[in-house]
């Protein structure tokens, strides 16, 4: 049951921001920041835990639920530093994911050959 939680959760969000390129003009670099913040919403009224429970990695791999990263790590951050909190609070919490994100980055640069489309 797990699996197909996920696999509804993460087509959900998927399908949503689908909708999004075709009937509207937005770019996708703006849906995806739009995932990031909404993500931060959220986690601050209390409504992402839930979902991501329910839905497992089809919640918390998409750009929501880094944004809920950033969120539960800048709360954490200002309880523990106070106001510095706010700017390095949610860095660390999502330290993880976005040195993974350049290594990859750098390994697909690695293995295949950059360049322009035509």
């Amino acid at each position: 049951m797990q699996y197909l939680n996920a696999f509804l959760c993460g087509g959900i969000l998927c399908a949503i921001g689908q909708i999004f390129i075709d009937k509207t003009k937005l770019t996708p670099a703006r849906i995806l920041t739009g995932y990031v913040v909404i993500g931060v919403f959220l986690e601050a009224i209390g409504v992402y835990g839930p979902i991501a429970q329910w839905g497992g990695a089809g919640a918390s791999v998409p750009l929501t639920g880094f944004g809920s990263n950033l969120a539960k790590g800048v709360a954490k951050g200002v309880a523990e530093k106070g106001w510095l909190g706010v700017l390095t609070g949610g860095l660390t919490a999502t330290a993880g994911g976005i040195a993974a994100a350049v290594l990859f980055s750098l390994l697909a640069a690695l293995v295949f050959k950059p360049g322009e489309k035509r």
